[in-house]
Formats: C-alpha cells, structure tokens, sequence
C-alpha cells in the first residue's frame, strides 16, 4: 500500500541483514516514521508497546525476533527461553504462537551454526506467505460486497461498519477486513466505511481512518457506541471485523466491544463476518469464551489518551480523575452463533467446526 505515493509494507528486512524495518504505529495518524529493530529485546518492546500490531504483523515479527534471538545465541537453551519470551509478549493473538512454531519446528535438529540462517530464511517466507494470503482472502470478501452492491441495484455505496483496525499496518499488506473493503474499492464498487473509534487506543480514529483516506476510500468515523443506533435504521449493510484468535467451533476473539457490534447485528439481521487467515485458526480451542487467555493492558490507557496538541507535539492527558482504578480487558469473544461466516484464504465458512473443516481438512486428523 502507499503513503504519499510511496509503496510500504508494514515490516521488511533489506537483503540478508539480521535486522528489520517496521512502521512506528504508536505514532500514527500524527507522523509517520519507521524504527529499525536488530534485536529480539527490540522485539518482544516492539510488540509489548504496539509499536507492531495486529494479529498476522505480530506473528511476522515474532519470527523475525526469533531468528534474531538465535543470531545472537543459537544455543538449545535459547531457542527455548527466546520462545517462551517473545510468546509472552501478547499471548492472545495465536499468530504469534503459530509463527514462532514453526521457526522452531525449522531449526529443531540442525547444527547451531545453521540455526539463525534458517530461522531468518523461514522467517522471510512467511512475511511473503502473509501477502499472498491476504491478497486472496481480500478478494473473496470482495465477492461478498458485490453481492449487495449487485442486491441494491447498484445503487448508492456499500455502508460497511468496522472495528478497530484490520488494514496493510495489521498484516505486512493488504490487510483483514480493511483488505476486503480496499479489494472491493479498486474493483470499482463504491463503498463507504463507518469507522469505529475503538477505545481505548482508539486503533479505529488513529490508524483505519488514516489507510482509509490515504487510499481515497470515503469514510465517516463514529463512537464505538454509535453503531447499533446504524443498524436500527438501516445504515449499515455488512459488519467487518478481524480476529486475533478463532477457535476450533467459530468463536472469535476480537478487540473489545465486538461481541458488542455482533449482537446488535444479530439484533438487526445485518451480516457479520469475520475476516482472518487460517493461521489465526487455534484447533486446540474449542469454547473461546471459557478457554481463551484475555490479555489486561495498562490501566493508563483508559484513563489517559493521546493526541496532538497545537504546536504539533505529540501529547498524553488525563480523562478521568487522578486516582481512578480502571479495568482494560483488551478482548472479547463473540459466540458463533453470531457470526454469519468466516472468510479466509480459502473461501468463506460458517462459523462451526463442519465450515472450518470444510476449508481445512487436513485438521480433521
């Protein structure tokens, strides 16, 4: 995708440098600056911080960390403790763990003078995999938007409503959701996003409106409550979303206050679907409610909010008074029952096991 006309991807490494390059996202919309990380230290704070964010992102930039790790020391014992260290970092989005997987499962049995070099050569095939994946997933969410443009008689946008953030700064490009709104876009079918705020990082105001209007798709932002009242008149014609994790039976995990969006959908008969790619699948989870850890970030990040002042610096103040004990749940479930299908890499499923499997077979042993 471009930024001031200028093609970027969201984390790249130049040649066959034990290092990378990632879009600084804690910054976004304000400045637009890329860090250089050359260590797994750097990446486990990259990922911890958000500067990188989004689940398949964080799961690239694991591995990346990881072969870093073993740059480093290619020792059995790191290759373990690097694990478990860049795993912590945000154990919800199961990405991450995938990732890191399979650069273990690639340098298990080799001689550790090759382990680095294989670990950053499985690591570069999964930042390729991820744009390949998500060029494809975005074109079969694409079919699903024509369906309702064809159904309305071409007339008037598409209105899709969003959640969080699911564009190319998620994913290495393209994106989830986003990626299906922008395949759409470029085809020629009108579309028109209402943008979910997303406190309390406010991922939506901050980085979904930003892609959006740096590639000239019309978009209106919204208060995170904002969007049942839409869909009580009408205004909403399909519901996007991304997951960090989607069990084995459909659940998904999602930035908090999707479950919300979802009932209030269900509520309004609007389609709701989430977009993600197979690896954001964990078949070792079945009740996504009861089974999946849900990562609490910082207390300061609901009493507190970011912007930019007159002078154009960068500023955080206090919402609520000094003092105040705030929850911040960073997920939420939302059931299968309310989701009416997953689309993927693969094509769209209902949101149960027999949909999945049927994408998936392999998964079936």
């Amino acid at each position: 995708m471009k930024v001031d006309g200028v093609a970027y991807r969201s984390i790249w490494r130049d040649g066959n440098e034990p290092a990378v390059t990632v879009v600084d996202q804690t910054l976004l919309p304000h400045r637009f600056e890329t860090l250089r990380i050359e260590s797994v230290t750097e990446a486990i704070d990259a990922i911890r911080r958000m500067v990188v964010r989004g689940a398949p992102l964080i799961g690239v930039t694991g591995a990346y960390g990881y072969a870093m790790a073993l740059a480093a020391d290619a020792s059995d014992a790191n290759v373990a403790g690097a694990y478990e260290a860049l795993y912590a970092a945000r154990p919800t989005a199961v990405n991450l763990r995938w990732a890191l997987d399979i650069v273990r499962a690639a340098v298990a049995g080799l001689p550790e003078g090759e382990r680095a070099a294989t670990a950053f050569a499985t690591a570069d095939r999964l930042h390729a995999e991820d744009i390949r994946t998500n060029g494809t997933m975005a074109a079969n969410g694409a079919a699903l938007i024509r369906e309702i443009w064809e159904a309305k008689g071409r007339s008037g946008p598409v209105n899709i409503l969003t959640h969080c953030n699911t564009g190319w700064i998620a994913c290495v490009d393209w994106g989830t959701a986003l990626g299906v709104v922008y395949s759409a876009h470029d085809s020629g079918i009108p579309v028109h996003v209402f943008v979910d705020e997303t406190r309390p990082r406010n991922q939506g105001a901050s980085l979904t409106t930003w892609e959006l209007g740096s590639h000239g798709v019309p978009h209106t932002l919204i208060v995170d409550n904002a969007g049942g009242h839409l869909m009580q008149h009408g205004a909403i014609d399909i519901c996007l979303v991304g997951a960090d994790r989607v069990t084995a039976s459909g659940d998904a995990c999602n930035k908090i206050g999707t479950y919300l969006k979802a009932l209030a959908a269900h509520d309004n008969h609007v389609p709701f679907y989430v977009v993600m790619p197979g690896s954001t699948i964990d078949w070792r989870v079945d009740d996504g409610v009861k089974e999946i850890e849900i990562e609490e970030r910082a207390s300061d990040e609901v009493t507190h909010i970011s912007g930019i002042a007159g002078d154009g610096t960068i500023v955080k103040v206090r919402l609520a008074p000094k003092g105040t004990k705030a929850a911040n749940p960073a997920f939420d479930v939302t059931p299968a029952r309310l989701l009416t299908g997953l689309v993927t890499e693969r094509g769209v499923a209902k949101a149960s096991r027999e949909g999945l499997l049927g994408l998936y077979p392999e998964q079936a042993a």
